[in-house]
């Protein structure tokens, strides 16, 4: 963010800070511009303090406009909070925004697809078309989740690409660098931009990394795409370390191949498991404990991490893979 508009982010985090404190649980804030103040409007977070637990529907902020207050007694884990999660259009992604809603979060889904405009019919759901290769793109939608819903109390970092597999001595450049520039580069900036939000959540900034079973297990030709998630591994395990003082916690998914995605198509399938000598279920269930790893299993223990049960985990790394050998 540029200096203004991180002032303002920054003010529109702390305001949410404030009246959360106030209320005693999280509420969600949005913006009227063109609203005039109301004779019988409060004005100033301030002049809210008299009004004790009686918190108004709206108030009028100097600078801001009319803020509208929406929620109230939590009676699901997420209720009044707000949650950004990148590549949410499909798959894993969509699965997580799915179980993150369901825990009464608002989401902010950011992917290069443009159905994830469309993808819920919620009011606590903002779906924005990005290529979040686009660094002032990426700053902006992290400033349209502001003026939405008032802050931010969760990151999942869940955007990536998985290219055609390649061996070390056939791959150019050019194509190391694209995996670098998609998988791991606007992670940095999401979580640069988030920063100062996750620290003014009213309940402690979250943030959960989707990265893959390859940084703990990888395999052959798959140098770049190992390489990018074992760098945003290590992006989080420094992010756990310096945002600790925050209270904001950093974990780490590592999923091994789920198969109802749109990389896995029946062609792929059918190629890979004759590769094994294999039919098709014994390969999607090719772990120790022989079951097949789906977008909402993943989903589910993406957003269980960003609950209360891991309040005092930070750092953890959790492979999502049946079991397997090469790790264990």
């Amino acid at each position: 963010m540029n200096p203004t508009s991180e002032s303002l982010s920054a003010r529109i985090a702390d305001l949410r800070q404030k009246v959360s404190h106030q209320a005693g649980f999280p509420l969600l804030l949005s913006f009227s511009d063109s609203e005039t103040q109301s004779p019988e409007m409060p004005v100033g977070v301030d002049a809210l303090a008299a009004l004790g637990k009686n918190l108004p529907a709206a108030f009028f902020e100097p600078g801001l406009g009319v803020v509208h207050l929406s929620g109230g007694q939590p009676s699901r884990p997420f209720d009044g909070e707000v949650a950004l999660v990148s590549g949410g259009a499909s798959g894993i992604g969509k699965a997580i925004v799915e179980s993150l809603l369901q825990r009464g979060a608002a989401v902010v889904n950011l992917d290069i697809n443009s159905a994830v405009v469309g993808l819920f019919a919620d009011s606590r759901y903002l779906g924005i078309q990005i290529n979040l290769t686009d660094e002032a793109a990426t700053v902006a939608a992290m400033e349209s989740a502001v003026r939405a819903f008032g802050g931010l109390d969760m990151l999942v970092l869940n955007a990536g690409i998985f290219p055609p597999g390649i061996r070390i001595e056939d791959l150019k450049l050019e194509d190391w660098q694209k995996v670098m520039r998609i998988n791991l580069d606007p992670n940095l900036v999401l979580m640069r931009e988030a920063h100062p939000l996750l620290r003014r959540a009213p309940r402690y900034g979250r943030v959960v990394i989707n990265s893959s079973k390859n940084v703990l297990a990888p395999g052959a030709g798959a140098a770049a795409y190992s390489s990018s998630k074992a760098a945003i591994t290590q992006l989080g395990r420094v992010a756990a370390l310096e945002w600790a003082k925050d209270r904001i916690r950093v974990n780490q998914v590592h999923p091994d191949q789920v198969f109802d995605t749109g990389i896995w198509t029946e062609e792929v399938l059918n190629a890979r498991a004759a590769h094994y000598g294999l039919t098709v279920d014994q390969y999607k269930k090719r772990n120790l404990l022989g079951v097949e790893i789906k977008s909402r299993y993943v989903g589910e223990f993406v957003a269980e991490m960003l609950g209360p049960l891991f309040e005092n985990v930070t750092g953890l790394q959790i492979p999502i893979d049946g079991g397997s050998d090469r790790i264990i």
